[in-house]
């Protein structure tokens, strides 16, 4: 038995016969599998790197990724089907349970399940929250004179804005709603940030480049919105004194991304063995390495970790999605909007 299922088992009480002859079983058909294969889950982001590396040391498995959006991911499963070139994906938490309607997800729960909070997981295992992240700033201090620490404060600066692909990616998505909330308006009610978004537009402030860690150190990047998890793993990885990263004190959007096994995965065990190792202690201390916080709040942060995470303070204004069947409405209806009322005003 390996380590992590021992210590899942002793830090659980579930210290059972069955379960660890269960557990053991899918440690050796993962091994035997020898790969997994994932789809939005690069080393770059959250520190997925170290989860693939202690999955590679510790059981054999091989693995490579396909960075997509969430969108994307749930399009390739559905598109393939027997054909799977994926076992897994993370997507954002309004996707999850619209990958469970369209049928393209297999259901395991962790020994860790109990621990997962009731909002933050499909009742049947077919997705769970691994980690929570809140919308930031990044904002590059050579470029930018003065910080914006609010969304009210980005209508007057002088700055390009990165948001990344609004209406596909589940980061760009939850900027709208962060600033929605911030500014009155709730997962019904975008109005608020569209209109802050176009006045950007009108205002040549709305930058079309992708809000990425290459773009960053570029310096083609003046100030971006994305997860506080990427801002601050972009910040350090390139120059700590470079960039600011603040969550805006008006409001912000704390939400998180789901692990979903493909249907027809040509390595499910290999999958269902990694979502048990996200889940585990381990996996949850890589994952606040990369500035994600852990969904099972019981993980004890080596103290070096917990020192890299912003001050608990900045986060008082931030708050979760507390009607999902609504948000995931207005996501289906935020490429067409977001096409014309605010890009519209860059193309004149």
């Amino acid at each position: 038995m390996k380590q992590l299922f021992t210590a899942s088992l002793i830090t659980l009480g579930l210290g059972t016969l069955a379960q660890a002859a269960d557990l053991s079983e899918l440690e050796s058909k993962a091994r035997a599998e020898g790969q997994v294969y994932s789809v939005g889950m690069p080393d770059s982001w959250a520190n997925w790197k170290d989860t693939w590396r202690d999955l590679g040391d510790q059981y054999g498995l091989k693995h490579q990724d396909t960075d997509m959006s969430s969108a994307q991911e749930i399009a390739k499963f559905a598109a393939e089907k027997e054909d799977a070139t994926a076992d897994i994906g993370d997507v954002g938490a309004a996707f999850a349970p619209i990958a469970v309607q369209q049928g393209v997800t297999q259901a395991y729960k962790p020994t860790t399940w109990d621990e997962i909070p009731e909002w933050a997981k499909d009742k049947d295992g077919h997705w769970m929250l691994g980690y929570t992240g809140t919308i930031a700033f990044i904002v590059n201090n050579e470029l930018v004179n003065k910080v914006p620490t609010s969304w009210a404060d980005l209508r007057d600066g002088d700055y390009q804005v990165a948001v990344g692909d609004v209406g596909v990616a589940a980061q760009a998505n939850s900027a709208i709603l962060a600033a929605s909330f911030a500014m009155g308006g709730d997962e019904s009610d975008l109005s608020p940030a569209l209109d802050l978004f176009a006045d950007l537009a009108k205002q040549g402030r709305l930058s079309p480049v992708d809000v990425n860690i290459a773009n960053l150190e570029k310096g083609e990047i003046e100030m971006a919105v994305l997860w506080d998890f990427n801002a601050l793993n972009y910040r350090d990885q390139i120059d700590r004194d470079r960039f600011t990263v603040v969550i805006p004190s008006d409001g912000s959007l704390i939400s998180g991304y789901a692990t979903i096994i493909n249907k027809y995965a040509k390595h499910p065990n290999a999958a269902k063995l990694a979502r048990e190792y996200i889940l585990s202690d381990a996996g949850q201390i890589n994952l606040a390495r990369g500035y994600a916080r852990p969904i099972r709040t019981s993980v004890a942060l080596p103290e070096d970790v917990q020192a890299q995470l912003l001050p608990n303070d900045m986060y008082a204004k931030a708050r979760p999605i507390e009607d999902f069947g609504t948000w995931e409405q207005s996501t289906k209806r935020l490429p067409r909007q977001w096409q014309s009322q605010v890009l519209i005003h860059q193309q004149r």
